[in-house]
């Protein structure tokens, strides 16, 4: 291990930086590899083509005989780019993509070869299901699922592959991935908040939710990863002691990109522009050897898998750059941890943003309508919110100072903290010219068109107005943005369905206008959701105590989160939006518990065999080296040795004490893992290893990093943080 690690090191000190080339313009290379609205116009019949927009716009079924002719549209265009495969690429619920490749290639019963695909295996596949996480939605031996055509994200090649998205659902038709929830609920938000929107433009046929997601991730020299099994197995550093150097003083953050980071960026740009991922942003982040990417807003779906396709071809070009990517929320104790911010609003057919304010009272009317329902639904479900960003790894980062508390709150900023005041404050019922003429000029005629610079960031709050959309920044770096956004979009869908309800019976009942309608009912919303809206420092201990004061929940961890999937509430939201039925709710959870307790089982087996294989042999070794000098030094000083060997003598009783603590802690996590293992459900498992086995990690590490300051670099196994974390 020692040899491995000063190879890695040489490699690293030697590795020559790659050239950058730019290339073409990136307009030029955009969407050349994917089958977009130009390719079907060129490839499709006018039949074929208008079917598929139909699908896309109005959710409508494709028949068979228009899925054959869309198919060999999409063959012939894929071979023209030299594709000689396809597959279906979906989202099981492993957190990753997957994939099966067939080659076109077929043979016909009289011998010849031909390229073939049609509608069928366009529309459907059967991959093997039994090797893939279900929460016991289909026993193993009933091996059968579906993948399914998604129309609305489109094909795309990559490498020789022709990849078409689609979701995958089991034989009884229930989601066996993170895709079908979050079409559902896009669907459901659709149909709601375009009969809201209609109310001030009857034009509006279509609501989309949009997506820019914010991309933190760190980057190792793939050479000095591969020295580290702790980085290989786990994504991030079970120990390592902090390098005098890190992020204190902020030099890193918007810093000159090093020009082996910028080579791999410039390559990483140009395979996006071909797959049509619009990739707009590229800097420097807090920490050392860390980074961020954000793209261009879209339709959230797309976005979606555009950000788990960026994932996985980071990791490709990264390694032929010489780097290891590391998505882990917190692959570095000290320093920050990585994030995935999503930015999220709700966009019209028309053109229009429903979150940002306008330069009418109508318009913003219409603003302050969705405005205020979004914050109505957070406050409804901040509990299920909470749940859609919990994992095993995103519990190390919640909280701490690079992100926001595991208590969602909402912040808007003052201005428009003071427009909903001065709202709330508007008498309930008809109101009279008067309070009309006041309310249009004083309230909804004030807001300005733009708010970007009226409202601050604060970077502790979860849930955070940035201008024209909502910041939800607590989604972990690793993390399928499907999760938190099928969970965001089928509350705005409750919240948007219930708000509608209330102003018609307003309309029909007391024969209220429109406009006073509205005006009613968002008054009770503002007053009712007043406990979600927080502009403070969510960091500090005050706020713990007045969320609690509030009954806003704040679970810590991820099997305290996960929870509520299962409660009453949530059971009867996902099934009034017919977004997943409650067999499904407990499937998913079922599947993030497990996954909570296979990463740290996981963990534990990795510290372990560090501990054992690397870190105490380390240590025993520079114990012998000292001894033989204590005994040298009495051969030759005799009883004089004291006065020499006090400082060699402290350092072996350190070192021997770390060791024999660390091995006794180490020894109390294995058989504690034990006992967890042998529990009968996967709830208990997931609080066991939350509660008792997760607390040995913290204290395993405090003497592997003591022993790691004791023992001399040529004898510490690991490569260390000052080497992972600057390597130029």
């Amino acid at each position: 291990m020692l040899k491995m690690r000063f190879e890695a090191l040489s490699e690293s000190r030697n590795r020559i930086s790659l050239p950058i080339t730019e290339g073409e313009k990136r307009s030029a290379l955009f969407g050349r590899n994917v089958f977009n609205n130009e390719k079907m116009q060129q490839f499709l019949s006018e039949e074929a083509y208008e079917k598929v927009q139909a699908a896309i716009f109005s959710g409508n079924k494709i028949d068979r005989k228009i899925a054959g002719q869309v198919a060999e549209g999409m063959k012939a265009w894929a071979l023209s780019l030299g594709a000689t495969h396809y597959t279906h690429w979906f989202q099981p619920l492993t957190g990753a993509t997957a994939e099966k490749h067939d080659a076109f290639f077929d043979v016909q019963p009289d011998g010849r070869a031909l390229e073939r695909f049609g509608g069928k295996q366009l529309v459907q596949q059967e991959p093997d299901a039994s090797s893939f996480p279900s929460g016991g939605l289909r026993n193993t031996f009933e091996a059968r699922g579906y993948t399914a055509w998604d129309p609305t994200s489109p094909a795309f090649i990559y490498k020789t592959t022709l990849c078409i998205p689609t979701i995958f659902v089991s034989y009884t038709g229930e989601a066996l991935d993170n895709k079908a929830p979050l079409l559902r609920a896009l669907h459901a938000v659709d149909d709601a908040a375009t009969a809201v929107a209609q109310y001030f433009d009857k034009n509006v046929r279509k609501v989309h939710a949009t997506l820019g997601w914010e991309q933190e991730y760190f980057l190792v020299d793939k050479a000095l990863a591969q020295s580290r099994p702790d980085i290989l197995m786990t994504g991030r550093t079970l120990v390592g002691n902090s390098a005098a150097k890190e992020q204190q003083l902020d030099d890193h953050y918007f810093g000159v990109i090093p020009s082996r980071v910028l080579g791999f960026m410039s390559a990483l740009e140009q395979e996006c522009m071909l797959l049509g991922i619009p990739v707009k942003t590229r800097h420097n982040e807090v920490a050392p050897n860390q980074f961020e990417m954000a793209p261009v807003f879209e339709e959230a779906n797309l976005s979606v898998d555009h950000n788990l396709l960026l994932m996985d071809i980071m990791e490709e070009i990264a390694d032929r750059h010489g780097f290891k990517v590391l998505f882990h929320e917190k692959p570095f104790s000290g320093i920050n941890g990585s994030g995935k911010h999503n930015n999220w609003s709700l966009a019209t057919d028309t053109g229009v943003n429903l979150l940002s304010p306008g330069t009418t009272p109508m318009k913003n009317l219409q603003f302050l309508t969705f405005f205020v329902n979004t914050i109505k639904a957070v406050d409804n479900y901040e509990e299920l919110l909470r749940s859609s960003i919990a994992s095993a790894s995103n519990d190390h980062r919640l909280g701490a100072n690079e992100a926001p508390p595991a208590i969602i709150s909402i912040f808007i900023g003052e201005q428009l903290a003071n427009v909903l005041d001065e709202l709330e404050g508007v008498s309930k019922g008809k109101l009279s010219p008067k309070e009309k003429t006041e309310l249009k000029l004083n309230v909804v005629g004030k807001i300005p068109e733009i708010l970007l610079d009226n409202t601050d960031r604060n970077r502790t709050s979860p849930f955070a107005f940035t201008g024209n959309k909502f910041e939800m920044r607590g989604v972990g770096a690793k993390m399928n943005c499907a999760k938190p956004m099928t969970v965001l979009n089928t509350i705005m869908a409750k919240q948007l369905k219930d708000f509608k309800k209330e102003v018609d019976a307003l309309i029909e009942g007391k024969q209220l206008k429109k406009d006073e309608a509205v005006f009613n009912v968002l008054r009770e919303y503002i007053k009712t959701s007043k406990r979600i809206r927080f502009d403070g420092d969510g960091y500090s201990f005050n706020w713990q105590e007045e969320a609690r004061k509030r009954k806003l929940s704040h679970n810590r961890n991820a099997p305290e989160a996960l929870q509520v999937l299962t409660a009453k509430e949530s059971i009867a939201l996902f099934k009034v939006t017919e977004v997943m039925s409650a067999t499904e709710l407990k499937a998913h959870q079922e599947v993030e518990l497990d996954n909570y307790v296979f990463h740290l089982q996981i963990e534990g087996r990795i510290l372990g065999e560090l501990v054992y294989n690397h870190i105490i042999p380390a240590a025993v070794a520079y114990q012998n080296q000292l001894l033989t000098n204590v005994t040298g030094l009495k051969e030759v000083y005799g009883a004089a040795h004291k006065g020499f060997t006090e400082a060699q003598l402290n350092i072996l009783e350190q070192t021997a004490g770390h060791v024999a603590e660390m091995k006794k802690v180490t020894d109390a996590m294995r058989d504690a893992k034990n006992r967890a293992d042998n529990l009968a459900t996967v709830a208990k498992k997931a609080q066991t290893y939350c509660n008792t086995i997760k607390p040995y990690f913290d204290s395993i590490r405090e003497h592997a990093d003591a022993l790691e300051r004791l023992v001399p670099d040529d004898l510490w196994p690991l490569t260390k943080y000052r080497e992972l974390l600057f390597v130029k």
